[in-house]
């Protein structure tokens, strides 16, 4: 889409949601089909369908499914124009009878609509055909005493009766004298019969000529670009906003349904169970296992302790370490003295020696040694080590 702002061009791209159609793709100099295209490309729902659209470009096509219909219903039920299909100019040698209506192409409104009289107007037709290199259809002329309109928009049905004024032989064109007239039964069925062609027609008109012996001619139909006719203009537009209202209820909410289903339902399964909400998240392997809780000094030496798990053989640690890391180490070793035996990984002898104990684990903030007197530390570590091997054995043997 382009719009001009400020005298600049500036150009703008969005997709409808929706679009009724009250043109024609085709007409005698206008041709939108590479709208219609774009249409159908984007998957845009209309009124009427696209495919329907699409199936009117050509007078013939569409007059070629309403014999199909007067083949199934019969001449007398659904009494159709005899039409004849040239379709270049070197096929129109001669008309079947004159006067003779031709349709050059495909138009609207009247337009390259030609009433020939004779054979040799009707040849100098067919060299105009041959300029133009289209087709063209040729009907007999009906001497109208009036033409009938019906249409239908959704379920609404209305039908009116045009008579010339002017005397033009086009009853559309000039002075012309309407009349809404009622809807009978012959009507009705000739316009639901024609609105299930092409998948459906939801907006629609047939046109009838009346001659003036009473006999009624179907000559043409027309989709959503129908024109309106009347005193019920307005009447007949708010019924068709009505209409697609009604269609992009249907059409244009079935989406938003899907994505707040989907919500919720995402939002349940986020949600699950407490066991499922404390389970690992995924991608991040099994839970472990919570550390075993360390030994402390203050245990009970009644209650069983549980056997220290073998550790890999290390190497001893530093002699220099914080004062609270030897405490700690201490107390390990002085609880662990009143465990049995525990093999490799050292400990507690029957004799009462004392075997290699576990490394102590080291303090948050830092196992480094605090620069100092080392004759001062080792004697100090000495003592401690001494006094609490002086109260494990005064324990145990004191209870015994």
């Amino acid at each position: 889409m382009a719009v001009y702002r400020s005298g600049t061009k500036v150009t703008r791209c969005f997709k409808p949601d929706f679009v009724l159609v009250r043109q024609n793709v085709r007409d005698a100099g206008a041709d939108h089909r590479a709208l219609l295209l774009g249409l159908k490309f984007g998957g845009v729902p209309s009124i009427n369908s696209l495919n329907s659209i699409y199936h009117f470009q050509d007078r013939p096509w569409v007059f070629g499914h309403l014999l199909q219909l007067q083949r199934r219903l019969g001449r007398e039920n659904f009494p159709l124009i005899e039409q004849t299909y040239y379709h270049n100019h070197t096929d129109m040698v001669t008309a079947p009878k004159f006067p003779v209506v031709i349709k050059i192409g495909h138009a609207h409104s009247g337009v390259a609509k030609v009433k020939v009289d004779s054979l040799a107007d009707f040849q100098d037709i067919a060299g105009v055909v041959a300029m133009l290199g289209t087709y063209c259809t040729v009907e007999p002329y009906i001497d109208a005493k009036y033409d009938i309109h019906i249409q239908k928009i959704g379920t609404n049905y209305k039908a009116f009766m045009r008579k010339s004024i002017s005397g033009n032989w086009k009853t559309n064109q000039g002075s012309a004298m309407l009349e809404a007239i009622g809807m009978n039964d012959r009507y009705k069925m000739w316009i639901d019969e024609v609105s299930e062609i092409f998948g459906g027609l939801e907006v629609c008109a047939l046109e009838l000529v009346v001659g003036k012996d009473g006999r009624e001619h179907i000559i043409e139909l027309n989709d959503s670009a129908t024109s309106f006719m009347g005193d019920s203009q307005e009447e007949d537009r708010r019924n068709l906003a009505e209409l697609v209202l009604q269609r992009m209820q249907a059409v244009c909410r079935p989406g938003l349904t899907k994505t707040t289903s989907r919500s919720s339902v995402s939002g349940v399964s986020a949600a699950g169970s407490p066991e499922e909400r404390g389970g690992a998240l995924p991608g991040t392997g099994p839970p472990t296992a919570p550390p075993p809780a360390p030994l402390s000094s203050a245990t009970s030496i009644d209650r069983p302790l549980p056997p220290i798990p073998a550790e890999p053989t290390q190497p001893p640690p530093p002699p220099l370490t914080r004062r609270d890391s030897q405490a700690s180490q201490s107390s390990t070793v002085s609880s662990a003295s009143a465990a049995p035996s525990s093999g490799p990984a050292g400990g507690v002898t029957g004799a009462g020696s004392v075997g290699p104990a576990a490394p102590a684990p080291t303090s948050g903030r830092g196992g480094f040694a605090r620069q100092g007197s080392l004759s001062a530390a080792l004697t100090e570590d000495a003592e401690d080590t001494m006094k609490n091997l002086r109260k494990t054995f005064a324990g145990i043997f004191g209870d015994m």
